[in-house]
């Protein structure tokens, strides 16, 4: 299995969009990042999870599903950092391939030294959008096919159960 650890503030510190929301409200930020990742965790099949920072979010460690995506909160004077590390050991395995998606070099070496690979925040962006260029181009193409019917009927017929559906009544 492919996993994505995400280290949630750096990748929001990293990435305009999100420093935008962060300025107004910081948990607008968040929850953008997380819808983001949402889509790319449907679109790429890989397990995502987002690790925030406690010392910006008050209170003990919490984990969470938010959008489908695993979300984790640090416990009071744990770093995302530390918690990256310590999933980067505890997932690494012959069947699990991990990823970690941040700009922070220290912790890119660690996850690295782990047997996890790492994606820097500006190569993961453009990997989403380009993940967010397939999906509109697959919703568009979707959207422009005329729906099959499982059995095949003459326009007459056709044009009968239209009339129908309209609540016309039927011409002889």
């Amino acid at each position: 299995m492919n996993i994505l650890l995400v280290d949630g503030y750096n990748i929001i510190g990293a990435w305009k969009e999100l420093q935008r929301l962060k300025e107004h409200k910081l948990v607008d930020a968040r929850d953008r990042l997380i819808e983001l990742m949402a889509d790319y965790q449907a679109y790429s099949g890989m397990r995502v999870i987002v690790v925030f920072d406690a010392y910006l979010v008050p209170g003990i460690a919490t984990k969470l599903k938010q959008s489908d995506v695993e979300v984790i909160y640090t416990r009071a004077k744990e770093t995302a950092d530390d918690r990256i590390e310590k999933l980067t050991a505890e997932l690494t395995s012959k069947r699990n391939k991990i990823y970690v998606a941040t700009s922070d070099m220290a912790e890119q070496s660690v996850a690295f030294g782990n047997g996890a690979l790492r994606k820097s925040a500006r190569e993961f962006e453009i990997e989403l959008q380009e993940v967010q260029m397939q999906i509109t181009h697959k919703v568009k193409k979707i959207q422009t096919q005329k729906p099959s019917s499982k059995i095949p009927l003459s326009a007459e017929v056709l044009e009968k159960f239209e009339q129908m559906r309209r609540g016309n009544k039927l011409s002889d």
